[in-house]
Protein backbone atom coordinates (compact mmCIF):
# COMPACT_ATOMS: atom_id res chain seq x y z
CA UNK A 1 0.00 0.00 0.00
CA UNK A 2 1.58 3.50 -1.24
CA UNK A 3 1.00 6.45 0.88
CA UNK A 4 -2.44 7.54 1.71
CA UNK A 5 -3.51 10.73 -0.41
CA UNK A 6 -5.63 12.56 1.50
CA UNK A 7 -7.89 14.40 -1.16
CA UNK A 8 -8.86 11.31 -2.38
CA UNK A 9 -9.79 9.70 0.89
CA UNK A 10 -11.77 12.96 1.32
CA UNK A 11 -13.71 12.48 -1.68
CA UNK A 12 -14.46 7.95 -1.49
CA UNK A 13 -15.76 9.44 2.44
CA UNK A 14 -18.03 11.64 0.79
CA UNK A 15 -19.27 9.24 -1.44
CA UNK A 16 -20.53 6.73 1.36
CA UNK A 17 -23.66 8.09 1.26
CA UNK A 18 -24.64 7.87 -2.25
CA UNK A 19 -27.71 6.65 -3.39
CA UNK A 20 -26.26 3.69 -5.28
CA UNK A 21 -25.30 0.47 -3.01
CA UNK A 22 -23.05 -0.68 -5.76
CA UNK A 23 -20.82 2.97 -5.40
CA UNK A 24 -20.85 2.62 -1.52
CA UNK A 25 -19.94 -1.11 -1.43
CA UNK A 26 -16.95 -0.27 -4.02
CA UNK A 27 -15.52 2.68 -1.82
CA UNK A 28 -16.09 0.68 1.26
CA UNK A 29 -14.03 -2.04 -0.18
CA UNK A 30 -11.00 0.47 -1.52
CA UNK A 31 -10.93 2.26 2.29
CA UNK A 32 -10.88 -1.37 3.38
CA UNK A 33 -7.69 -2.03 1.18
CA UNK A 34 -6.10 0.49 3.12
CA UNK A 35 -5.82 -1.05 6.07
CA UNK A 36 -4.63 -0.26 9.65
CA UNK A 37 -2.48 3.25 8.08
CA UNK A 38 -5.92 4.78 7.92
CA UNK A 39 -7.38 4.43 10.79
CA UNK A 40 -6.01 7.08 12.99
CA UNK A 41 -6.95 8.86 9.59
CA UNK A 42 -10.51 7.89 9.93
CA UNK A 43 -10.45 8.37 13.83
CA UNK A 44 -9.56 12.19 12.85
CA UNK A 45 -12.49 12.22 10.52
CA UNK A 46 -15.64 10.80 11.95
CA UNK A 47 -15.93 13.31 15.06
CA UNK A 48 -16.26 16.32 12.14
CA UNK A 49 -18.97 14.11 10.26
CA UNK A 50 -21.88 16.15 10.61
CA UNK A 51 -23.55 13.34 8.28
CA UNK A 52 -24.95 11.30 10.31
CA UNK A 53 -25.39 8.30 7.48
CA UNK A 54 -21.26 8.91 6.42
CA UNK A 55 -20.50 9.42 10.38
CA UNK A 56 -21.59 5.94 10.90
CA UNK A 57 -20.04 3.99 7.81
CA UNK A 58 -16.74 5.36 8.72
CA UNK A 59 -17.42 4.06 12.38
CA UNK A 60 -18.02 0.46 10.93
CA UNK A 61 -15.22 0.98 8.60
CA UNK A 62 -12.53 1.51 11.54
CA UNK A 63 -14.02 -1.65 13.38
CA UNK A 64 -13.59 -3.90 10.23
CA UNK A 65 -10.05 -2.70 9.74
CA UNK A 66 -9.54 -2.84 13.37
CA UNK A 67 -10.82 -6.58 13.92
CA UNK A 68 -8.79 -7.70 9.96
CA UNK A 69 -5.47 -6.45 11.58
CA UNK A 70 -5.89 -7.82 14.95
CA UNK A 71 -7.17 -11.64 13.00
CA UNK A 72 -4.17 -11.33 10.71
CA UNK A 73 -1.55 -10.22 13.48
CA UNK A 74 -3.01 -13.49 15.62
CA UNK A 75 -2.46 -15.45 12.36
CA UNK A 76 0.97 -14.40 11.97
CA UNK A 77 1.98 -14.88 15.25
CA UNK A 78 0.23 -18.37 15.00
CA UNK A 79 2.63 -19.50 12.33
CA UNK A 80 6.02 -18.25 14.48
CA UNK A 81 8.14 -20.65 15.32
CA UNK A 82 8.45 -19.29 19.17
CA UNK A 83 5.02 -18.60 19.49
CA UNK A 84 5.70 -15.70 22.40
CA UNK A 85 3.20 -15.45 25.19
CA UNK A 86 3.45 -11.76 25.87
CA UNK A 87 3.68 -11.37 22.41
CA UNK A 88 -0.21 -13.23 21.65
CA UNK A 89 -0.97 -11.57 25.04
CA UNK A 90 -0.70 -8.00 23.67
CA UNK A 91 -2.72 -9.17 20.63
CA UNK A 92 -5.42 -9.65 22.78
CA UNK A 93 -5.25 -6.87 24.93
CA UNK A 94 -5.53 -4.45 21.74
CA UNK A 95 -9.61 -5.56 22.03
CA UNK A 96 -9.35 -2.98 25.21
CA UNK A 97 -6.55 -0.57 24.01
CA UNK A 98 -5.34 -0.36 20.43
CA UNK A 99 -2.19 1.90 21.45
CA UNK A 100 -0.55 -0.19 24.12
CA UNK A 101 2.95 -1.51 23.37
CA UNK A 102 4.82 -4.12 25.13
CA UNK A 103 7.52 -2.26 26.54
CA UNK A 104 5.53 -0.98 29.41
CA UNK A 105 4.16 -4.34 30.33
CA UNK A 106 7.85 -5.30 30.12
CA UNK A 107 9.00 -2.97 32.77
CA UNK A 108 6.70 -3.95 34.93
CA UNK A 109 7.47 -7.35 34.76
CA UNK A 110 11.00 -6.50 35.11
CA UNK A 111 10.24 -4.83 38.02
CA UNK A 112 8.99 -8.46 39.56
CA UNK A 113 11.72 -10.32 38.36
CA UNK A 114 14.14 -7.84 40.31
CA UNK A 115 12.35 -7.73 43.41
CA UNK A 116 12.38 -11.59 43.31
CA UNK A 117 15.17 -11.54 41.85
CA UNK A 118 17.09 -9.65 45.11
CA UNK A 119 15.90 -12.87 47.32
CA UNK A 120 16.85 -15.48 45.41
CA UNK A 121 20.12 -17.76 46.14
CA UNK A 122 20.53 -20.58 43.41
CA UNK A 123 21.27 -22.70 46.04
CA UNK A 124 17.59 -22.83 46.82
CA UNK A 125 15.06 -26.25 46.66
CA UNK A 126 12.51 -25.21 43.96
CA UNK A 127 10.23 -25.21 47.09
CA UNK A 128 12.14 -22.16 48.38
CA UNK A 129 11.63 -20.71 45.29
CA UNK A 130 8.47 -20.27 44.57
CA UNK A 131 7.99 -19.44 48.29
CA UNK A 132 9.78 -16.26 47.82
CA UNK A 133 7.92 -15.44 44.24
CA UNK A 134 4.86 -15.90 46.48
CA UNK A 135 6.17 -13.90 48.75
CA UNK A 136 6.90 -11.58 46.07
CA UNK A 137 3.96 -11.53 43.80
CA UNK A 138 1.27 -11.93 46.85
CA UNK A 139 2.78 -10.08 49.77
CA UNK A 140 5.08 -7.87 48.17
CA UNK A 141 2.56 -6.35 45.40
CA UNK A 142 -0.02 -7.49 46.72
CA UNK A 143 -1.39 -9.87 43.24
CA UNK A 144 -5.17 -11.21 44.69
CA UNK A 145 -7.81 -13.26 42.50
CA UNK A 146 -11.00 -11.05 41.82
CA UNK A 147 -13.09 -12.59 43.22
CA UNK A 148 -15.75 -9.90 43.53
CA UNK A 149 -16.03 -9.54 39.76
CA UNK A 150 -14.50 -12.86 38.57
CA UNK A 151 -16.44 -12.14 35.11
CA UNK A 152 -15.37 -8.35 34.09
CA UNK A 153 -13.48 -8.65 31.07
CA UNK A 154 -10.61 -6.82 32.76
CA UNK A 155 -9.52 -9.89 34.12
CA UNK A 156 -9.07 -11.16 31.30
CA UNK A 157 -6.16 -8.57 29.85
CA UNK A 158 -2.35 -8.60 31.14
CA UNK A 159 -2.65 -4.90 31.06
CA UNK A 160 -5.50 -4.65 33.26
CA UNK A 161 -4.39 -6.81 35.72
CA UNK A 162 -0.94 -5.54 36.20
CA UNK A 163 -2.52 -2.40 36.61
CA UNK A 164 -5.15 -3.27 39.13
CA UNK A 165 -3.03 -6.16 40.64
CA UNK A 166 -6.57 -8.29 40.44
CA UNK A 167 -6.67 -11.07 37.84
CA UNK A 168 -8.62 -14.03 37.30
CA UNK A 169 -6.92 -17.46 37.34
CA UNK A 170 -5.19 -17.35 33.86
CA UNK A 171 -4.15 -13.90 34.08
CA UNK A 172 -2.84 -14.37 37.10
CA UNK A 173 -1.02 -17.36 36.48
CA UNK A 174 0.34 -15.97 33.16
CA UNK A 175 2.21 -12.80 35.21
CA UNK A 176 3.83 -15.68 37.88
CA UNK A 177 5.03 -17.83 35.15
CA UNK A 178 6.37 -15.12 32.65
CA UNK A 179 8.32 -13.49 36.00
CA UNK A 180 9.37 -17.04 37.05
CA UNK A 181 10.80 -17.86 33.54
CA UNK A 182 13.27 -14.50 33.48
CA UNK A 183 14.36 -15.99 36.60
CA UNK A 184 14.96 -19.23 34.65
CA UNK A 185 12.78 -20.72 37.47
CA UNK A 186 10.81 -23.64 35.05
CA UNK A 187 6.97 -22.95 35.81
CA UNK A 188 4.74 -23.17 33.29
CA UNK A 189 1.03 -23.26 32.73
CA UNK A 190 -1.34 -26.66 33.20
CA UNK A 191 -4.84 -26.42 31.53
CA UNK A 192 -6.82 -27.83 34.36
CA UNK A 193 -10.42 -27.69 33.61
CA UNK A 194 -12.36 -24.55 35.16
CA UNK A 195 -8.99 -23.54 36.85
CA UNK A 196 -5.90 -22.75 35.24
CA UNK A 197 -3.01 -23.46 37.55
CA UNK A 198 1.02 -23.90 36.52
CA UNK A 199 3.48 -27.22 37.39
CA UNK A 200 6.93 -26.43 38.37
CA UNK A 201 9.07 -28.87 35.99
CA UNK A 202 11.88 -30.98 37.10
CA UNK A 203 15.42 -30.67 35.57
CA UNK A 204 14.13 -28.52 32.52
CA UNK A 205 16.76 -28.07 30.00
CA UNK A 206 16.88 -24.31 29.67
CA UNK A 207 18.85 -23.66 26.44
CA UNK A 208 18.28 -22.11 24.28
CA UNK A 209 15.03 -20.27 26.22
CA UNK A 210 12.96 -19.74 23.06
CA UNK A 211 9.84 -22.02 23.56
CA UNK A 212 8.96 -21.26 27.07
CA UNK A 213 5.62 -22.83 27.13
CA UNK A 214 6.23 -25.87 24.17
CA UNK A 215 6.08 -29.23 25.39
CA UNK A 216 7.86 -30.09 22.25
CA UNK A 217 10.84 -28.41 23.08
CA UNK A 218 12.29 -30.23 25.92
CA UNK A 219 9.36 -32.06 28.03
CA UNK A 220 8.92 -35.63 27.44
CA UNK A 221 5.54 -37.54 26.44
CA UNK A 222 4.21 -36.79 29.73
CA UNK A 223 4.56 -32.85 29.18
CA UNK A 224 7.92 -33.02 31.71
CA UNK A 225 8.12 -34.43 35.39
CA UNK A 226 6.37 -32.37 37.38
CA UNK A 227 7.39 -31.37 40.67
CA UNK A 228 4.62 -30.43 42.27
CA UNK A 229 1.76 -27.56 41.32
CA UNK A 230 0.64 -24.17 41.79
CA UNK A 231 -2.38 -22.14 42.17
CA UNK A 232 -1.84 -18.50 41.92
CA UNK A 233 -5.23 -17.42 42.41
CA UNK A 234 -5.06 -18.89 45.73
CA UNK A 235 -1.67 -16.97 46.61
CA UNK A 236 0.24 -19.54 45.31
CA UNK A 237 -1.06 -22.85 47.18
CA UNK A 238 1.47 -25.80 46.22
CA UNK A 239 -0.28 -29.14 45.50
CA UNK A 240 0.53 -32.37 44.06
CA UNK A 241 -1.02 -34.75 41.67
CA UNK A 242 -3.53 -36.25 43.85
CA UNK A 243 -5.32 -33.15 44.68
CA UNK A 244 -5.91 -32.87 40.93
CA UNK A 245 -7.41 -36.21 40.80
CA UNK A 246 -9.57 -35.31 43.59
CA UNK A 247 -10.17 -32.41 42.17
CA UNK A 248 -11.41 -33.93 38.66
CA UNK A 249 -13.62 -36.70 40.78
CA UNK A 250 -15.67 -33.76 42.17
CA UNK A 251 -16.30 -32.47 38.69
CA UNK A 252 -17.23 -35.83 37.27
CA UNK A 253 -14.41 -35.96 34.77
CA UNK A 254 -12.13 -38.37 33.86
CA UNK A 255 -8.90 -37.87 34.68
CA UNK A 256 -7.36 -37.01 31.28
CA UNK A 257 -3.00 -37.08 31.02
CA UNK A 258 -3.62 -33.74 29.31
CA UNK A 259 -4.92 -32.04 33.09
CA UNK A 260 -1.94 -33.07 34.33
CA UNK A 261 0.78 -31.47 31.65
CA UNK A 262 1.92 -28.70 31.10
CA UNK A 263 0.37 -26.95 27.62
CA UNK A 264 1.40 -24.64 24.28
CA UNK A 265 1.35 -20.72 24.00
CA UNK A 266 -1.83 -21.79 22.06
CA UNK A 267 -3.89 -23.45 24.29
CA UNK A 268 -3.43 -20.71 27.00
CA UNK A 269 -4.21 -17.32 24.30
CA UNK A 270 -7.75 -19.70 23.69
CA UNK A 271 -8.30 -20.04 27.23
CA UNK A 272 -7.65 -16.30 27.95
CA UNK A 273 -10.34 -15.49 24.63
CA UNK A 274 -12.74 -18.12 26.23
CA UNK A 275 -12.65 -16.48 29.38
CA UNK A 276 -12.92 -13.60 27.53
CA UNK A 277 -16.22 -14.59 25.34
CA UNK A 278 -18.12 -14.87 28.63
CA UNK A 279 -16.92 -12.06 30.52
CA UNK A 280 -18.33 -9.48 27.33
CA UNK A 281 -21.49 -11.90 27.38
CA UNK A 282 -22.26 -11.07 30.44
CA UNK A 283 -21.45 -7.26 30.45
CA UNK A 284 -23.98 -7.66 27.29
CA UNK A 285 -21.45 -6.49 24.64
CA UNK A 286 -22.19 -8.33 21.43
CA UNK A 287 -19.96 -6.89 19.34
CA UNK A 288 -16.84 -7.88 21.27
CA UNK A 289 -18.34 -11.28 21.68
CA UNK A 290 -18.04 -11.51 18.36
CA UNK A 291 -14.67 -10.34 17.71
CA UNK A 292 -13.39 -12.61 20.29
CA UNK A 293 -14.89 -15.43 18.33
CA UNK A 294 -13.38 -14.28 15.24
CA UNK A 295 -9.89 -14.33 17.15
CA UNK A 296 -10.57 -18.04 18.39
CA UNK A 297 -11.18 -19.06 14.72
CA UNK A 298 -7.80 -17.76 13.80
CA UNK A 299 -5.98 -20.03 16.56
CA UNK A 300 -8.38 -23.17 15.59
CA UNK A 301 -7.83 -23.14 11.97
CA UNK A 302 -5.44 -26.32 10.66
CA UNK A 303 -3.13 -25.55 8.98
Amino acid sequence: MGQINLTELESMLYLLDDSDVRVVEHIEAQILDLGAAVIPLLDERWPQEANYQRQHKILSLIKIIQQQSLSTDLRLWSKTKEQDLLDGLLIINKLKDKTLTRQPIDNLLDKLKLDAWLEMHYDLTSFEKVKILNHIFFDVHDFKGDTESYHQSDNSFISSVLERKRGNPITLAIIYSLVAQRLNIPVFGVNLPQHFILGYVKDFDWPPLLRFNDPAASFNEHGGDILFYINPFNNGLIFNHDHIHKFLKQLNLEPKEEYFKTCSNSDILMRVLRNLEVAYAKENNASKVEQVKILLDVLLEKD
